[in-house]
């Protein structure tokens, strides 16, 4: 029996409840033996905004995982010198592994939607399963319509799953921190007072 490993990438800038809840929840749903998070290096979607430095990103997604002895932490992605891809990423996690391991990629709902316009989203969708985290009771006819395409022109493997806390949000973990309000609760402890040693996200400030 193949050993069953969940992938969820991301910035983590920061990570937050609603990442470390969708892992769990994915994790017991589908009864894998482990997740890896991998902070993205350079993302493909993102190349022109300002996230933070990669090092401060790897370290807080350390500390929010440390203590589940189901989730690791790779840096496959954040020493890379070039653009993350997704599809890039996955097959290097396969050839580590070896093919005794089935891998499911972890992501939001809404990435779903843009999925055709990343990297060899043809050979990913092939050859790699999906798990894609939705709000409860977000009805969302397109998301839908799209997953129903996907699998009749890939045959892709995607599964929904609710999770009540995706309602959390990295930017607005950003805002609250630049306009001083409280983050307490959405994010483990230990990432807050990273971010506040840190002075991540403080207006003025550089994340470097």
């Amino acid at each position: 029996m193949k050993n069953r490993i969940g992938v969820m990438g991301g910035t983590f800038d920061p990570i937050h409840y609603g990442h470390l809840v969708l892992a769990e929840q994915v994790r017991s749903e589908l009864s894998l033996d482990r997740i890896i998070f991998v902070p993205a290096g350079i993302p493909p979607h993102k190349k022109e905004l300002s996230i933070s430095n990669n090092i401060h990103r790897h370290f807080m997604t350390v500390l929010a995982t440390i203590d589940n002895p189901n989730f690791i932490v790779s840096d496959i992605e954040v020493h890379a010198q070039k653009v993350s891809y997704t599809i890039d990423t996955l097959h290097r996690l396969k050839e580590l592994y070896g093919n005794d391991h089935s891998i499911f990629f972890i992501t939001g709902a809404d990435a779903i939607l843009d999925i055709e316009s990343w990297k060899d989203s043809k050979t990913l969708l092939k050859t790699f399963k999906f798990i894609a985290g939705t709000r409860p009771g977000h009805q969302n006819d397109d998301l839908e319509r799209k997953i129903s395409l996907l699998k009749k022109q890939y045959d892709a493997d995607i599964h929904l799953l609710e999770v009540p806390a995706l309602a959390i949000s990295s930017t607005d973990i950003r805002n609250r921190v630049g306009m001083g309000k409280s983050i307490k609760y959405l994010i483990p402890e230990a990432v807050e007072q990273y971010i506040y040693k840190n002075r991540l996200y403080e207006r003025g400030v550089s994340g470097e």
